[in-house]
Parts: C-alpha cells; structure tokens; sequence
C-alpha cells in the first residue's frame, strides 16, 4: 500500500470521527449557534466553519449514513463528503436517503477516479435529477436565493471579492468585463488582461470610468499609521481597519488618495491607546462611537474578526440593570451575535475596555482569553534598574 494511500484513509477515518463526535454532542443541545461558538476556539477554526461541520455532520448521520460509512473506511475525506452534501441539500431527507443508497452502489464498482470531488459531484448531480426529476426548477430557485457577496481577506495586502450569481448573469458580467479589457489592450494599455478585468470589476462597482487607471478606493476605510511612517521615516505600524497591517508605502498611497479624509486621533504614548472621552446618557455619541472603534478595531470576543464599524457599542456594565457609565472605559464594540449571547444561560463575558483584556467563560466551562493590540507601539517604560553590564 502506498504511504499515499495510507495518509489518505487515516485522514479520512480522522474526519469520520470528527462527524460522529460533532453528531452526537448536538443532538444533545437544541442551541446549535452556541454549540459552534463553543467549539470554534477549541477547533481552532472560525464559527461558521464550525456550523457548516456540525450541519454536515447532522446530515450524514440521518440523510446520507452510506457516504459516512465510505468515510470510515477510508475512501472519502471531509472534503469530497461536503461536496456531495452541498448537491443534495435541496433534497427532502427520502430522496437524499435514495442517492445516498444509489451512489453507495455505483462507488461499489466504479473506477478510482470516480471517488476525485469533482466527478463524484457530476454523479450525484445525476443521481439527484433521476430521483427528483420535476425539483429542478425548485432547486435552482433556492441556489439564486441565496446569492451574496463576499469579502475574504488574503496575504500581501490582497483581498478577494466573489459574487455567487445566476449562470447567466456571471458569465455575462465576466464578458463584459473581458471584452472592455480586450479593448483597451488593443488600444496599447500595458495591463495584462486579468489585471484590467480585475481593475474594471473595481471601477464599476466604485464607480469610476472603467480601465482609465488603477483603481483607487473612495469608499470609507479606515487606516491607522503613526506619524513618522505618514513622512515615509518608517514604514512599519500601519494597518487597514478589518484586513490587519500593510506595508508603509500601500498606507502612504491609500492616504494621498484625493478622495481620502485625514482624521487626527490622539494616542497615550504609555500604553498606544486612544484618549478617554466619557459621556453621562445611555446613547453614546458619534464622536464616542468613532473612538471606540478605532481604539478596538474589532468585536471583543477572541475569536471573531467583524470588523467593530459593523458591532454594536455595548455596556459592559448594564446601563440599567448595574448603572454602569457611557464612557469609552465602560463600552467596546460586539458584533450582533456576540451582543445578544453575552448574557445567554451559562456564558460568562467579561471585557476591560481600559487594559483591552477578554475572559469567556462557554456553558462547558473552558475560559478563553484576548488581548487587543494598541493603535501605536507603547513606549519602553523608564526603570532606575542599572543597565545590564
């Protein structure tokens, strides 16, 4: 047996555990949004990730059990079974029960490359329409109905932007944008063709008059960068509001972009925080709501990411219930999820707005903590130690 082959059925056994496990700890809870919050940290992967496992799980222990058992016995990874769970999704759980039956028999005696995710997906694609002939339709409706966009943050101060659209839309928007790249290409631009499409996607949607420069954006953003690398002395300490750093030089030519807005934010040097502003109603102001993001850039809670322009500003102390101030020593941004579950049965939150700390405390009683990173870089404190020689 090739150690290929050997790596490639104990991945797969590993995965079949993961879905037993994640099986029956939810059927032992009716709240599967905490379940996942839960394990994200323990997982090690995002919250939504978690869903989806715990989601594929359910449906391969009640509506697909045959595609779990090739699991166990080392012929299909996680990968390839999300695949197929994704193509018969739409299906009531008897038809779903019925492919499942007819793809174990077809995978029985079908070649090796059969098992690739790929041609897997076109065979149950067919099983799928012999079962439910007249869903067709049905399906294709729920597909469009869950259109949207997405932001996935890359390396190198690059981020991808995917539409998932109808067939037809998509391919007419890519030729659309091909056949204005090829133009401009025949006009003498240098560009090659994926940048122009790419650089034309950006104008459209910013606006701008498509393929006549890079793209520059006019949408608000934030970016903090101290001083010295604003006059190109340094080029380190600058990063994007919901990306994390980038280098100096991209900062500086995101800053001198004619559309940008400079907004002056003072900072401790002791600890590279902003500077307090409190307030005595329960609302905080705009200028309050604008400081408290900067200063936390994201949701409070560890493991989440949302960007804190997108949360909501909350007490850590309840205004009501344990009067506690409206102040930037008092409130940080959560994300609307995390805002509602902070006082759900058997979390325990607690946020230090001054230090920047988090403890979460989950129903199973693992504890998690964070620790936000200043704005600038805190000065070295003064000791009356003597030096080191």
């Amino acid at each position: 047996m090739s150690t290929a082959r050997v790596l490639r059925e104990r991945r797969a056994r590993l995965d079949a555990d993961e879905v037993e496990f994640l099986a029956s700890v939810a059927a032992d809870t009716e709240d599967l949004p905490g379940l996942a919050e839960e394990l994200a940290p323990e997982l090690r992967v995002s919250v939504r990730e978690v869903e989806n496992r715990i989601h594929a799980a359910l449906d391969l222990t009640t509506r697909m059990p045959r595609v779990l058992v090739a699991m166990r016995d080392g012929l299909m990874d996680a990968y390839g079974a999300r695949r197929v769970l994704h193509v018969t999704a739409p299906l009531s759980d008897e038809h779903a029960r019925e492919v499942d039956e007819l793809l174990a028999e077809k995978l029985a005696r079908a070649p090796v490359s059969t098992w690739q995710p790929v041609n897997m997906v076109r065979h149950v694609s067919r099983l799928v329409h012999q079962i439910d002939p007249g869903g067709a339709t049905a399906r294709a409706r729920q597909a469009n109905a869950g259109r949207k966009v997405e932001l996935l943050h890359g390396e190198h101060a690059q981020s991808r932007l995917t539409l998932d659209l109808r067939s037809e839309v998509a391919s007419a928007c890519y030729a659309r944008m091909d056949s204005m790249a090829r133009r401009l290409r025949r006009n003498g631009e240098t560009r090659t063709l994926d940048q122009l499409r790419a650089d034309i996607a950006a104008d459209l949607l910013l606006g701008n008059d498509p393929g006549v420069a890079v793209p520059e954006a006019a949408a608000q953003v934030y970016l903090h960068m101290p001083i010295d690398a604003a006059l190109a002395i340094t080029d380190n300490g600058c990063e994007l509001d919901g990306y994390g750093p980038v280098p100096g030089p991209v900062a500086r030519e995101i800053m001198t972009n004619t559309a940008s807005i400079w907004r002056k934010v003072i900072c401790d040097p002791a600890t590279g925080g902003p500077v307090d502003l409190g307030r005595t109603r329960r609302r905080p102001s705009a200028t309050m709501r604008e400081l408290v993001r900067v200063r936390d850039r994201e949701c409070t809670v560890p493991w989440c990411h949302r960007p804190a322009r997108h949360c909501d500003i909350d007490h850590e102390r309840e205004w009501a219930a344990h009067q506690g101030g409206t102040s930037i020593d008092n409130t940080g941004p959560r994300c609307r999820r995390h805002h509602r579950r902070k006082n759900a049965p058997g979390w325990i939150t607690r946020y230090d707005p001054t230090h920047g700390t988090t403890a979460i405390t989950t129903p199973r009683g693992a504890t998690h903590t964070g620790h936000r990173s200043p704005i600038l870089t805190p000065r070295a404190q003064a000791t009356d130690e003597p030096p080191p020689f």
